[in-house]
C-alpha cells in the first residue's frame, strides 16, 4: 500500500469546515426548536376530544417514523414544487429535521405527560386553573423532567442527521467535506477530520443539555 497522508487539503479548508461546522449546529438548532413545537402541539392534539385530530397526529407519526430521513428530504425538496411550492435548501433541512424530530418527541413527550398521575391535573382544576394552564404547569414541566434524557439523545442523533441533508445542497458540515475531498480526492483525510468534528459538536451538544438540566430540571427547582 503506497497511500500517503497529506492534510495540506484540510489544512487549507479548515476555516470552511468550521464555518460548516457552524452551519450544522444552526440547522440542529432550529431543526430541535420546530421538533419541541410540534412534539408539544402533537401531544395536544393526539388527546383532543376530536377523533379525526387524533388519528390525523397517529398517522403523521407512523408517517415519519416508518420511512427513511432521505426519502422525507427528497420529497420536501423535489416533489413539493411540481404543487408550486419551492424551497431552498436551508429552509428545507430545517423543516425536515424539525418534522422528523417532531415525529419522535410526540411519542416521548406523550410518554412522559402519561406518566403524571391523573389526580395532579385534578387538583389543578379544582383550584380554578384552566385546561391550559393546567397542562403547562402541572403537566408539562415534570412530563419533560422524565423524558428529558431520552429528548435530549433524541437530539442528538438530529443533529449528526443533519449530515443528510448535504443531499440538496444545505450548508452544513458535510457538504464542506465533499467539495474539499472532490477538489483533492484526500478521502481518508477530509472524512478522518470531520469524524473528529462530529464527535465534538455531539460532546458540546451533550454538554449543553447537561447545564440546561442541571439549571431547570434538578431538585429543588431553581
Amino acid at each position: 500500500m503506497n497511500y500517503h497522508l497529506d492534510f495540506t487539503p484540510v489544512i487549507d479548508g479548515l476555516p470552511s469546515l468550521l464555518l460548516g461546522c457552524l452551519g450544522t449546529i444552526l440547522l440542529a438548532l432550529c431543526g430541535m426548536i420546530l421538533a419541541v413545537i410540534i412534539g408539544i402541539g402533537g401531544v395536544a392534539l393526539r388527546d383532543a376530544p376530536i377523533k379525526a385530530l387524533r388519528w390525523l397526529v397517529i398517522g403523521f407519526v407512523e408517517l415519519i417514523r416508518n420511512t427513511p430521513f432521505l426519502v422525507q428530504i427528497f420529497f420536501l425538496f423535489f416533489a413539493l414544487p411540481l404543487i408550486g411550492i419551492r424551497l431552498d435548501p436551508t429552509p428545507t433541512a430545517i423543516i425536515a429535521l424539525g418534522i422528523n424530530g417532531g415525529a419522535y418527541a410526540i411519542e416521548i413527550i406523550r410518554g412522559g405527560v402519561q406518566s403524571i398521575p391523573k389526580g395532579q391535573m385534578e387538583a389543578g382544576l379544582a383550584l380554578g386553573l384552566h385546561k391550559v394552564q393546567v397542562f403547562r404547569l402541572i403537566i408539562l414541566k415534570p412530563a419533560l423532567r422524565a423524558i428529558y434524557p431520552s429528548l435530549t439523545s433524541q437530539f442528538v442523533l438530529l443533529t449528526l442527521s443533519t449530515s443528510i441533508v448535504s443531499a440538496i445542497s444545505a450548508y452544513e458540515l458535510t457538504s464542506v467535506a465533499q467539495r474539499i475531498e472532490s477538489d483533492s480526492f484526500r478521502s481518508f483525510e477530509v472524512y478522518f477530520t470531520i469524524t473528529i468534528f462530529y464527535l465534538i459538536i455531539s460532546w458540546l451538544m451533550m454538554r449543553l443539555f447537561a447545564l440546561f438540566s442541571a439549571r431547570y430540571f434538578t431538585y429543588p427547582v431553581k
